[in-house]
């Protein structure tokens, strides 16, 4: 039954963290600053369906990592900020620099420092495995855990309740058909 509380036909910016959202949250170091960082293929599904549908797609994250830049540059997202310490600062620089308002946003947070960014916009989210305090500002709270499908999850639940689901999975499909065929 869809959620008639929250105005996602408003929302028009997905943004999400990656540490602990878009990854499991673990950091996986090795010599010479070689960084690995674990991607789930559903989430990666989620990020093109949302993009399907019309929204961009963004990053604003803490740490900064070429594994990020290039799962970014796979997925073709739309922004992407990394080493913003200051989530709240970077936020605020790329609602400036994009032309976006806190009511066309739905973001994902995993912890404290996500807090004030989830204060101000439309749909605030977190991961099932977030900080509690961060639940607590959450309108949705996902059922997977961050780096296993929760994107995938929000950009279901989004679109179902949005009421385009259906005609989003029906237009990747003919697309894929349509490319096969030519």
């Amino acid at each position: 039954m869809p959620d008639n509380t929250l105005p996602f036909d408003k929302i028009n910016v997905f943004l999400m963290d990656v540490d602990g959202v878009l990854t499991g949250g673990g950091i996986y170091l090795g010599s010479q600053e070689m960084e690995f960082k674990r991607f789930h293929v559903h989430d990666g599904m989620g990020i093109t369906l949302l993009r399907a549908a019309g929204l961009r797609v963004g990053i604003l994250t803490g740490r900064t990592s070429e594994a990020v830049t290039l799962r970014s540059k796979e997925l073709d997202i739309d922004i992407v900020y990394q080493g913003s310490h200051n989530k709240l600062k970077g936020y605020a620089y790329l609602k400036e620099r994009y032309g976006f308002e806190d009511h066309e946003v739905l973001y994902v947070g995993d912890d404290i420092q996500d807090i004030p960014i989830m204060k101000r916009v439309a749909i605030p989210v977190s991961v099932r495995d977030g900080d509690t305090e961060v639940k607590r500002y959450a309108a949705y709270v996902t059922k997977k855990r961050a780096g296993d499908g929760a994107i995938r999850e929000i950009a279901n639940w989004f679109l179902l309740n949005r009421g385009d689901y259906t005609q989003i999975i029906e237009k990747m499909i003919n697309q894929w058909e349509e490319e096969i065929a030519s």
